[in-house]
């Protein structure tokens, strides 16, 4: 017989391990609001049917559709005529959606912000505090939201894209663009007890792992789990113990991460300051919620160790 239905506005249930300590905040689940957008694209529709619609710039696309044929056919081509009204009117639904895909994005963060109640910010810069924040000639955040974030702690959530620049052999400059979702919290009380901690996407082949070792700053943290280490590495400072880093990462922990946590999850642990992040910029309330729970899962495992 089946078991009863996953509620799917509940929160992620976090590791054995995992509850609350040292941090204040909590907050009950959310429960999200059917009747606002649950992503970039649910009002695109809307907002097109709307503009497209609109007397003026149907003349408007009419009258350019008549200029396109009549220049055409003066060339006495009727189907060169007919091609370029045809783009024209193409042209001008390009120009329109893109319209509506903006104005509908703005409906969706703006009802995200409003309906966990949480402050927006729609463009600037994220403290520096991790080395994923520090990386790039040139760094930013878009759709920056802060105060109790889904899963119950205080921090920011926030789309986050840091850009390199090269020159090629004939001086030509490409700009590369690396774009994250990343969630942010505040951990003072870790501090005290660890500087660096690095749960990276894992790159590379592992035998290479000792090679790069010997270039490496930090210290690389041994995990006896196969399916963990398919997924990450896992660095620390060069002064932080060993043995505290192996009981922060505890056997329930290390199957969350390796089993539940999102796809391409990482975290970055500096100073105190918790970055959280996934590959891409995230554009729906399920994706949002769920790193944001995820996030709270890692700052709480990390404040309970410091607590100890």
């Amino acid at each position: 017989m089946a078991g009863p239905e996953e509620d799917p506005t509940q929160p992620s249930v976090p590791p054995p391990g995992a509850e609350p300590v040292g941090i204040s905040g909590s907050a009950g689940p959310y429960a999200p609001d059917p009747a606002t957008p649950l992503d970039t694209d649910d009002t695109r529709g809307l907002h097109f049917g709307r503009m497209i619609r609109k007397p003026w710039l149907l003349s408007l696309g009419i009258t350019l559709a008549i200029i396109a044929f009549t220049a055409g056919t003066t060339q006495g081509n009727a189907g060169i005529g007919a091609g370029g009204a045809v783009l024209v009117f193409l042209l001008v639904a390009a120009i329109v959606f893109a319209i509506a895909s903006s104005r509908a994005k703005e409906d969706f963060f703006a009802a995200y912000a409003r309906g966990r109640g949480l402050n927006r910010q729609q463009k600037g810069t994220l403290p520096a505090t991790t080395p994923l924040l520090r990386k790039g000639d040139r760094r930013y955040g878009e759709q920056i939201m802060n105060g109790t974030l889904p899963g119950g702690l205080p921090g920011i959530v926030a789309l986050y894209t840091y850009e390199e620049e090269t020159t090629d052999s004939d001086g030509d400059r490409d700009t590369e663009y690396y774009r994250f979702t990343v969630v942010m919290h505040d951990l003072p009380s870790v501090a005290a007890r660890v500087s660096d901690v690095y749960c990276q996407r894992r790159s590379g082949f592992r035998f290479m792992d000792s090679a790069e070792d010997v270039f490496r700053r930090m210290q690389r943290l041994e995990l006896e789990s196969e399916a963990f280490d398919k997924r990450f590495e896992v660095f620390y400072g060069a002064n932080d113990a060993e043995l505290l880093l192996k009981q922060l990462f505890s056997p329930s922990f290390i199957v969350w991460l390796a089993e539940q946590a999102p796809d391409q999850l990482a975290f970055e642990l500096s100073a105190g300051s918790l970055c959280v992040n996934v590959k891409g910029h995230h554009d729906s309330a399920p994706e949002f919620d769920e790193i944001c729970e995820a996030a709270a899962v890692v700052a709480r495992r990390l404040a309970e160790e410091a607590s100890e």
